[in-house]
């Protein structure tokens, strides 16, 4: 079943500011909680109009992160961490290998719409993979971004990305995850997304045999969220959060 959010118009959330999106990467694991408390912070004062719009890039120790509709029979083995999240969606794993991606824009001002919001962040992660010659699909009974698996059998699909999202003030943060190389093993602990059909499971670029690195992903990641949302700004590479390590154009 196709999803009818590949239909809505998405050009309305560019935005041409000049100064662009802060596009900012973390080359360390960043704990669990000082990313949230971190995208609070920041989030607040976007929303005060006291900081720009920031794009951050970053990776999780192993944890798992319960959404607003997650179910407890979807954990099924507490083997790592578990952070109870305000974001949208079900129970999700993170961990090395997985490229998360944290999004806070200004909605109120490039367009207060929460489906289509979501339907550009699906499109974003489509327009990723297909750097890389992925076909990710959206599905209208299931969240995140799926690839067709053929090779397992007909109607095997796998999930490569998930997206959760939380807004206050019509700024949003949470965001996406793409599967870069995790370790598929953790998957297995949760119902990732609330999905229990045996022919839905879990993959990742590399599963797919494309062995791309994070650096490729994050290139790929620029290019098409300047497509979707616009320009990007000056760029920083962190090893904590809010700790520019160095700033590049």
């Amino acid at each position: 079943m196709i999803n009818a959010r590949q239909n809505l118009d998405l050009t309305r959330f560019a935005s041409s500011e000049e100064a662009g999106v802060e596009w900012r990467i973390s080359d360390a694991p960043v704990d669990y909680l000082e990313a949230v408390a971190a995208m609070e912070t920041r989030a607040a004062a976007i929303a005060d109009g006291k900081a720009g719009e920031l794009v951050w890039l970053l990776e999780h120790p192993p944890l798992y992160t319960p959404g607003t509709s997650c179910k407890e029979a979807d954990l099924l083995d507490r083997r790592f961490p578990l952070f109870a999240t305000g974001r949208g969606g079900q129970v999700t794993y993170h961990g090395p290998g997985q490229r998360v991606t944290y999004v806070m824009l200004d909605l109120k001002r490039r367009r207060p719409d929460v489906r289509a919001y979501v339907a550009a962040l699906e499109e974003w992660i489509i327009r990723t993979l297909a750097a890389f010659n992925v076909r990710g699909e959206r599905r209208e009974d299931r969240v995140g971004v799926w690839v067709t698996r053929p090779d397992k059998g007909a109607g095997f699909e796998d999930k490569i990305a998930a997206i959760g999202v939380r807004l206050k003030r019509w700024v949003s943060f949470h965001g996406i995850a793409i599967n870069v190389e995790p370790d598929l093993s953790h998957f297995s602990a949760i119902v990732p997304c609330g999905v229990v059909d045996p022919r839905f499971g879990v993959t990742s670029l590399v599963d797919l045999g494309h062995p791309v690195t994070m650096a490729d992903v994050d290139i790929a990641l620029r290019q098409s969220f300047e497509k979707i949302f616009g320009p990007t700004g000056v760029s920083g590479l962190t090893r904590r959060p809010g700790e520019a390590v160095y700033l590049r154009k």
